[in-house]
């Protein structure tokens, strides 16, 4: 058994309230993990949705305990719902929850109370109908904790695609592919590949946005203009990165072999092809944060809260990578 002052201890933040985050925490929560376990949530709804499950739950508050996780058992922070949740019913007055759920943890680990935030899926839709300007986790994030660049990086064990663009339109996009952003976005990823994956001096791919990375300036401009002096800017700076490639080409099966990470223009330029490689076995890290935040790479899946029927597969891996790259003790980073 592990130290357990040394033992890492997760906040976890189930997400929206009538979708399948909260059924996925419970059913995770009956298995064994080297780590202690904080669910920031409203207890009520957690025993809810426990009884649908037909699944065991005993919650105890959270005072900075460290002890390994008991199986049907969970610490919690207690956020309280504005209304109970139904399966499957979003609501936009819980919306604020959700978004207090995330301050909670977030506050909690500046200030060394959890060594990692692992979240699960939200509803953007209902947030921003809630009157509230959100556009994802990873921004969200980097406003609490005033942190001007961050880096979203999905990571499997097949692949790792980062992207220099989030959530943003497609029409949106090319205006915010920038030289200064490239140049800024490279060390914070290269230095969370060596800080999480333990690799020195990483093979950092960058593509182009454009088909055929422009052809040459005939398909637009922005790699010849934007892409490609960053990359000279980078490469003299010492960093490992090659491109500008077309998006088209780009994953095959030598790049794939000589790859650290696979650097995109935008969200759905690379996520299509590590959600197809490795669905359900993906986690989405935030790089550049205080501290380490892992996620889910699925949405909230209305339909099957309350069912029993989600697989737990991408939160369970989102948390095991947690567990394995938190530091152990975060008054000693």
């Amino acid at each position: 058994m592990n130290n357990p002052s040394n033992i890492p201890t997760l906040a976890i933040t189930p997400g929206e309230p009538a979708g399948i985050g909260p059924d996925l925490l419970i059913q995770l929560a009956q298995k064994n993990w080297p780590g202690t376990l904080v669910a920031i949530a409203d207890p009520d709804l957690l025993q809810q949705r426990a009884r649908l499950l037909n699944l065991p739950l005993t919650l105890h508050e959270f005072a900075q305990q460290k002890t390994e996780h008991t199986p049907g058992q969970l610490f919690i922070v207690p956020e309280k719902l504005a209304h109970p949740a139904v399966c499957g019913q979003l609501s936009a007055d819980n919306a604020p929850y959700v978004l207090r759920t995330l301050t909670t943890a977030t506050e909690g680990c500046l200030n060394g109370d959890f060594s990692a935030l692992v979240t699960g899926p939200v509803h953007k839709g209902i947030i921003n109908q809630a009157g509230i300007a959100f556009s994802g986790h990873t921004e969200f994030l980097a406003q609490l904790c005033q942190v001007e660049h961050v880096v979203m990086l999905l990571a499997s064990n097949k692949l790792r695609v980062a992207l220099v663009t989030t959530h943003l339109p497609l029409r949106e996009v090319y205006q915010a592919i920038t030289y200064e952003k490239i140049t800024q976005m490279v060390p914070i990823l290269a230095d969370g590949l060596t800080q999480y994956f333990q690799i020195k001096n990483p093979h950092i791919l960058i593509a182009g946005l454009n088909p055929h990375a422009g052809e040459g300036g005939h398909l637009g401009d922005e790699e010849i203009n934007i892409i490609t002096p960053a990359i000279t800017t980078l490469t003299v700076q010492g960093y490992q990165v090659s491109g500008p490639y077309s998006a088209d080409t780009m994953f095959n099966r030598e790049n794939l072999r000589i790859a650290d990470v696979f650097l995109c223009m935008y969200h759905d330029q690379g996520l299509p092809v590590i959600k197809y490689a490795s669905f359900g076995h993906t986690a989405n890290i935030t790089l550049g944060l205080p501290f380490l935040r892992t996620s889910v790479d699925h949405g909230t899946a209305l339909p099957l809260a309350g069912t029993g029927k989600a697989s737990a597969d991408s939160f369970m891996y989102a948390l095991k990578q947690g567990m394995l790259m938190a530091p152990q003790d975060r008054s000693t980073p």
